[in-house]
């Protein structure tokens, strides 16, 4: 109804290309991912060779230097399918942005073109058992000895924890200090020391490996240090934030609209008491009413989004941003589950795995409570 300005026709050409392959290479296999716990690594690298991971990394490190928008296309065609398992969102415009905006030369020379072909997949470990949305009260910690860290603490929650081939690890490189203490490292999975526990088992996102890192004694070169000098660790996870929100918040909206849309074409389809259960007044007055909260949404977002192409997205904005959009998401995913009636609560249906799927967005990327608290603070 109110028409999307900010994409050309190269990028709908693009986003239909990433639908495309989406429909062939994931929609038929994700049941099967389920029940794996994570996708096959022969999507990452088939979604690399078309250029679908890392579309902003510049050029000289064999991304296509693409703007963000092309990144929002590929997140949003993923969730409008359902396809909560591939975690590509976060290595490609999580991550690859980290290593990007405050890794060495070196490091972006040796990791983002992988990063960008699938060669290696990447997680970021910030959660802890007891540390979650809290980041300074993070335990790990990374003792300097000569030329490298020792690396010792857990990690949990942690998304593509399974996969990873690289991890950047929060860790306290000087716990005296607090949060002026903390420092990013990037960690290999196959360094002695560093061990994958359990996939863990989730109410939804069957398919996304989410997993419990531990650390004893890691040797991580002291060239694996994020940034030019210790301690800047907590400035680079504020800095970085507001993106990830927005990622959230372009995922929730893209899943709404889709629900609502499976929502239709089944109360046109379904009849009761002899018609179509869209002729009941209520299903009429529900559609409506989602349909304007998604609408308002979708508006909103669209405008972070040129904010964030224009470097102007802040930290409370984007927070606001987060808490709406997943809180409207999981509203949208109750009600279209009572719409389809007992369908809506059988897994096979879209609906019914869309709506476990959604409740974990008000948790992660900074629960809403906290979000709710951060644009308080800006008052």
């Amino acid at each position: 109804m109110i028409p999307r300005t900010l994409f050309d026709a190269d990028l709908e050409g693009f986003r239909d290309s990433v639908r495309k392959f989406l429909e062939q290479e994931a929609v038929p296999y994700h049941e099967q991912w389920e029940k794996d716990g994570q996708v096959s690594r022969e999507l990452w690298q088939k979604a690399g060779e078309l250029g679908f991971l890392c579309p902003t990394t510049p050029e000289e490190y064999g991304g296509a230097g693409a703007d963000f928008r092309y990144s929002a296309v590929v997140m949003e065609e993923v969730s409008r399918a359902g396809l909560s398992g591939i975690g590509w969102g976060l290595h490609s415009d999580i991550v690859a942005p980290y290593i990007l905006n405050y890794g060495s030369e070196e490091q972006k020379q040796h990791y983002l073109p992988k990063l960008v072909s699938g060669e290696m997949i990447t997680a970021i470990a910030m959660t802890e058992p007891g540390a979650g949305t809290d980041l300074q009260g993070v335990k790990t910690t990374a003792v300097k000895n000569g030329d490298h860290y020792v690396l010792n603490g857990s990690k949990t929650f942690i998304t593509n924890g399974q996969l990873a081939d690289l991890v950047i690890v929060v860790a306290k490189t000087d716990p005296k200090e607090g949060a002026k203490g903390t420092s990013l490292l990037l960690v290999e999975a196959a360094w002695e020391g560093f061990e994958k526990g359990q996939n863990l088992n989730k109410v939804g996102m069957k398919a996304q490996d989410t997993s419990e890192l531990f650390f004893q004694d890691v040797k991580v070169p002291v060239t694996h240090l994020l940034g030019s000098m210790e301690g800047q660790g907590f400035f680079q996870l504020m800095q970085e934030l507001p993106a990830e929100r927005l990622q959230v918040a372009l995922s929730a909206v893209a899943a709404a609209e889709a629900a609502w849309q499976w929502t239709l074409d089944y109360v046109k389809e379904r009849k009761a008491f002899g018609k179509p259960v869209i002729k009941f007044q209520n299903t009429r007055f529900k559609m409506a009413e989602m349909k304007a909260e998604i609408t308002a949404a979708r508006v909103f977002t669209d405008r972070c989004l040129e904010l964030h192409l224009e470097r102007k997205l802040d930290i409370p904005t984007a927070a606001m941003l987060k808490q709406l959009t997943t809180d409207l998401q999981c509203k949208v995913m109750d009600e279209c589950v009572q719409l389809h009636g007992g369908y809506g609560y059988m897994w096979e249906y879209p609906i019914a795995r869309a709506w476990a799927d959604s409740r974990v967005q008000r948790i992660y990327a900074g629960t809403n409570e906290i979000m709710k608290e951060i644009v308080a603070r800006s008052f």
